[in-house]
């Protein structure tokens, strides 16, 4: 069954995925800057503009910093490189393919970046609200406690979407962490900040001290939108975004080739 979307016209279409190549493209490179990456593991997925079957990774072999928009391949739910060269990695269409297919997500981020993979080795790997960051994330976090091994089947992308749910990130247990989004800027912006939450926890927790944990009302108050905010949140992940790419710009530019 074709399931291909066809409510963009061609140019539009072709203007929207050059855009998303140069995106996620951008995403593998920040990753580096940022120090979330493991070299050529681990994986970045978006879906092709226009369709809900196709998917954009970087293929396995290239270096992260070396990502850029004309490398990324396009693969489908069959495993099947649809376009470019190189080749897709087993556990990025075991993981990705069915978690795009049933959670609906445009974008896919999974990563063992240091902090976030040292909280998800803890016993207790919780994320708590004792941040304002933190508040943001703690009501939007589902939690992987059954780590079965390398994801080599498509029944692993299956259950890991049945956990994610409507959330926006999954805490893998002795894995590492996922993160979804509508964007790869407000993909990659949950991620970044997830990182700094969970370093900010690990750090405050090697005091050996009591934890400051924020009520509910008020994770629930900093967590809702103000609708005075001259920014709303779309607007500050496309300004973050944007800002990051100019700083690839100068520190690691070529990903837009």
């Amino acid at each position: 069954m074709n399931r291909s979307l066809t409510s963009l016209s061609p140019e539009t279409q072709a203007d929207a995925a050059w855009l998303a190549r140069v995106h996620l493209a951008a995403a593998n490179r920040l990753a580096v800057h940022d120090q979330l990456e493991e070299g050529i593991d681990n994986h970045f997925t978006m879906m092709v503009p226009g369709y809900d079957d196709r998917y954009l990774v970087l293929p396995f072999g290239l270096h992260w910093s070396e990502a850029r928009a004309s490398d990324l391949i396009v693969f489908d739910e069959n495993g099947q490189v649809l376009e470019g060269h190189g080749d897709l990695e087993l556990s990025a269409f075991c993981i990705h393919a069915p978690l795009h297919r049933i959670t609906g997500a445009k974008v896919i981020l999974h990563t063992h970046q240091t902090w976030a993979l040292a909280l998800n080795m803890l016993e207790d790997n919780r994320l708590l609200p004792c941040s304002q960051t933190a508040a943001f994330f703690t009501k939007n976090i589902a939690y992987d406690d059954g780590y079965t091994g390398l994801a080599d089947t498509l029944s692993e992308g299956e259950r890991l979407a049945a956990l994610i749910g409507d959330k926006h990130v999954l805490f893998m247990k002795n894995h590492g962490v996922l993160v979804v989004g509508d964007t790869v800027a407000q993909a990659y912006r949950r991620l970044y900040k997830l990182e700094r939450v969970c370093r900010a926890q690990i750090l405050a927790m090697s005091a050996g001290k009591p934890l400051s944990v924020l009520p509910d009302a008020l994770v629930d108050r900093v967590d809702t939108p103000n609708p005075k905010d001259s920014h709303a949140r779309a607007e500050r992940e496309r300004l973050y975004f944007e800002a990051m790419m100019r700083v690839l710009d100068r520190v690691m530019p070529g990903y837009a080739e």
